[in-house]
């Protein structure tokens, strides 16, 4: 027996003291909830459990931003269902208008509530917004720059162009234009040239590679791949005077550069990652891209000419609500998806870092025990040198 080294006492607090390091460990988790509390209780754990916990709250924002999302589309489609209703009663209005027991006098009254409308559908087309954003103006469209703008004589911009025109350069030469003899409004255009920079070579096209319509001051490119663009013309180059109703041939000598890119639409952040993203187009509702600026039902034959100009106003309108529909169904889906993937990643998240109560509470009833046990024999190994002092009695 040694009365200068407990070495039994020495192994009984090692012991003692491991034992009430798992049992702190264990009233921690119980206390937290926490199965890793530390890095260093699962590095690799901790490490993709923050990461997946971060990717859970940007979930959640994007489910947030896809859901104001629909609320923008619904915004707009309900401006347009009011549109749609205006164009509706112009189409009315026309029709009564275009019949012959009306005197010229009875149409002027009509044409004053066709303008009043007229005026009302620019007005919603401006001025439908949503925090704070115009909606209907085309804010929201793909952009593409004209040089013919700004001073330039004439003056040509581009009006809308869709999602299948690739981004790069057009130059459009040799455009001109007839007026249809029927009174009609409509115009043909006679030659037209373009040039397409948007790979690694010019690509050249001419007006047979295009459907092309001109609607007053409006000619619209269309062809077999989708491809849209609209070009508003200078109206002095197209009318006499501002209250002209039937267009006049013309041409444009001078070459028309544009710049088109794949910007414009409204990008809503539909996840938690980068270039997870939905873009939603929103053309613009102008009178001018409707083809009703100049609709006059003064006399029987500009009234007849004039529904089918409502007709197409029409179907523009139901177009892009439809296409907004699309979107919105689009983005009722994308809210979906982001509520199963923020579930199941919260539950992958809460296995790593969650404690298993039962398990861990049985885990400190054992720890508790083996503490107690341990500090019992300390204290009898403790006592095991006063032994000594009966060997010198």
């Amino acid at each position: 027996m040694r009365i200068n080294y407990n070495v039994s006492a020495m192994l009984a607090n090692n012991t003692l003291t491991n034992s009430d390091n798992a049992l702190s460990k264990s009233i921690q988790r119980l206390s937290s909830g926490l199965k890793i509390n530390y890095a260093k209780d699962n590095p690799a754990g901790l490490a993709m459990a923050k990461r997946m916990n971060g990717q859970i709250a940007g979930t959640g924002i994007a489910k947030q931003n896809s859901n104001d999302g629909i609320s923008v589309i619904e915004t707009a489609d309900g401006a347009m269902s009011e549109i749609h209703d205006m164009l509706h009663r112009m189409t009315e209005l026309a029709t009564k208008a275009a019949t012959g027991t009306n005197t010229d006098e009875d149409r002027r009254i009509i044409q004053n509530e066709v303008d009043e409308l007229k005026k009302e559908i620019s007005r919603i087309s401006k001025n439908t917004q949503f925090n704070g954003q115009n909606l209907l103006d085309g804010s929201f469209d793909y952009k593409a720059y004209s040089s013919c703008v700004d001073g330039s004589t004439p003056q040509v911009r581009v009006s809308t162009i869709n999602s299948s025109v690739d981004p790069g350069k057009y130059q459009i030469t040799n455009l001109s234009w007839q007026a249809a003899t029927d009174g009609s409004g409509a115009l043909e255009v006679t030659s037209f040239a373009m040039t397409v920079e948007t790979g690694s070579s010019p690509v050249s096209k001419t007006a047979a590679d295009f459907n092309i319509k001109m609607m007053d001051n409006y000619v619209t490119l269309t062809d077999a791949t989708g491809f849209e663009m609209t070009l508003e013309i200078d109206s002095s180059m197209v009318f006499d005077n501002a209250y002209s109703i039937l267009p006049k041939s013309g041409s444009i000598s001078q070459s028309i550069d544009i710049t088109c890119t794949n910007i414009g639409p409204m990008r809503l952040q539909a996840g938690s990652n980068e270039g997870q993203v939905i873009s939603v187009e929103i053309p613009a509702l102008s009178l001018g891209n409707l083809g009703i600026e100049r609709l006059d039902v003064t006399t029987a034959e500009t009234a007849g000419y004039g529904l089918e100009r409502l007709k197409s106003a029409t179907q523009f309108v139901s177009g892009v609500r439809g296409k907004l529909g699309a979107y919105q169904n689009r983005l009722e889906s994308a809210v979906d998806n982001l509520g199963v993937v923020e579930e199941n990643m919260t539950s992958a998240y809460s296995r790593i870092m969650d404690v298993d109560m039962a398990e861990e509470t049985t885990a400190y009833s054992t720890h508790n025990v083996i503490v107690q046990a341990g500090t019992s024999v300390l204290a009898q190994a403790n006592e095991r040198p006063a032994q000594v002092l009966q060997l010198l009695q």
